[in-house]
């Protein structure tokens, strides 16, 4: 019996991404019954900033071993939350907004922290119910921190408490401050952490959950069967992103020609030169996976949803108001209808897959690929163990995957800035 291995990468965080998520998941259930969780059917799931937290709330475990949150909480949570992290403030004309930008960042996180700390308690990353992946990058280092499950096993130094993870991967520069937190590993020495939003690193993680599995796999210590390193036909991709604004309406050459440095870190309530940087970073990733997809004729097998459509205020990365939040629920609902697209190998530009049918039916066609992957590895596993039974409740049943999310560093809770997520497209939290 062949297996096959599936790597979900989706843009984990926000408004947008909560909308896709949440009908996957009602595929599931309606395929497997309403016990059905996301982290039962993905080996890996990864997410940068907002996706990030998506991730952990998605994967931590209540009382009962199952997951914290499902998929149809996260909206909610955002939508409640989001306003209370990003306090709208008194802009006068963008002056204010400018001058808190050049002395400090422009949120004090305070909320985030209490929040995040209030549903994560002091579970670490080593209890995920999955494997999870979630970046971060340590600014005393310059170098990026991969806060991964399976390495959290390995690395006590890593096994770090998740609202310390979340708080980290979504502390977007200028946006909201850097997190600073020690771990300690089996000997009782310390390792300091000073981190950052891990979309500097990695907007788009999914590349990120690949290697991950691809290590395993080497390593011979996940149960991934008899799938070799790199076998990509072997592995469903599934990448989310939080919304980007049109190519033709966010910056031009002209424009840019007369900016100084404060221009680049701000402009009209944009991080210029932020976004610039997780954009393309998100965009590499998102046409390699592509390239090497198409190249071994397993395209079917990468499914890439991002609304890259996004006008004014939908774009930016902390508009955090009642209407604009509205707006963003609607454009996720609008994208599971759109046409599925591709990036063109040729042009670099994502287009629609003729006679590829809408984001909404590849989703039921791979909520039917994750439940009948699960029901293999059932009847895997019985005819390993033949004399154990299998208990009915979905506390004993966990299917594994390989699930991404990332959420782009533009937008923490709000637009986009490409990835969390699960990969950057719109890196906007509420997105």
């Amino acid at each position: 019996m062949k297996c096959t291995r599936w790597l979900g990468t989706w843009a984990a965080g926000g408004i947008i991404p909560a909308t896709i998520l949440d009908f996957l998941e009602s595929q599931l259930q309606e395929l497997d019954g309403e016990g059905a969780r996301l982290a039962d059917y993905f080996d890996v799931i990864a997410g940068t900033s907002t996706g990030g937290l998506v991730t952990a709330m998605l994967t931590a475990p209540d009382e009962n071993n199952r997951p914290l949150y499902a998929a149809k909480d996260i909206m909610p949570f955002y939508l409640e939350n989001c306003p209370k992290i990003f306090p709208q403030m008194n802009d006068f004309g963008g002056i204010g907004r400018l001058f808190k930008a050049l002395i400090g960042p422009l949120y004090d996180g305070r909320h985030l922290h209490s929040v995040l700390k209030e549903k994560l308690k002091n579970i670490r990353l080593s209890q995920t119910l999955t494997n999870v992946v979630i970046p971060a990058f340590d600014i005393k280092r310059l170098q990026p921190v991969m806060f991964s499950t399976y390495e959290a096993k390995r690395s006590p130094w890593l096994d770090a408490k998740l609202f310390d993870i979340c708080i980290s991967t979504s502390a977007a520069p200028t946006f909201l401050p850097g997190h600073h937190f020690t771990t300690e590993d089996d000997y009782g020495n310390v390792r300091e952490h000073n981190l950052i939003d891990g979309g500097v690193a990695a907007n788009n993680p999914a590349l990120v959950a690949i290697t991950q599995v691809t290590k395993q796999m080497f390593d011979h210590k996940a149960d991934l069967f008899q799938t070799k390193p790199m076998e990509y036909p072997r592995l469903l991709t599934i990448s989310i992103g939080t919304g980007v604004a049109r190519v033709d309406e966010k910056y031009n050459s002209k424009l840019a020609a007369r900016w100084g440095i404060l221009n680049w870190l701000l402009y009209g309530g944009t991080t210029p030169l932020l976004e610039i940087f997780t954009q393309a970073s998100a965009d590499m990733v998102d046409f390699h996976i592509s390239l090497v997809f198409q190249a071994l004729f397993a395209e079917e097998n990468y499914l890439r949803i991002q609304d890259d459509t996004l006008a004014g205020i939908e774009s930016s990365v902390d508009i955090a108001t009642k209407e604009n939040l509205d707006r963003l629920v609607k454009i996720g609902e609008t994208l599971l209808k759109n046409q599925v697209s591709r990036v063109n190998l040729e042009s670099g530009l994502t287009e629609p897959v003729q006679n590829g049918g809408t984001n909404e039916k590849a989703l039921k066609r791979f909520a039917k690929l994750l439940s009948t992957e699960r029901r293999l590895r059932q009847i895997k596993n019985d005819d390993k163990f033949p004399n154990l039974k299998i208990a009915a409740n979905w506390k004993s049943l966990k299917a594994q995957s390989i699930m991404t999310s990332f959420s782009e560093t533009k937008a923490p809770y709000g637009a986009s800035t490409d990835y969390c997520t699960c990969m950057r497209e719109g890196s906007g939290w509420e997105q």
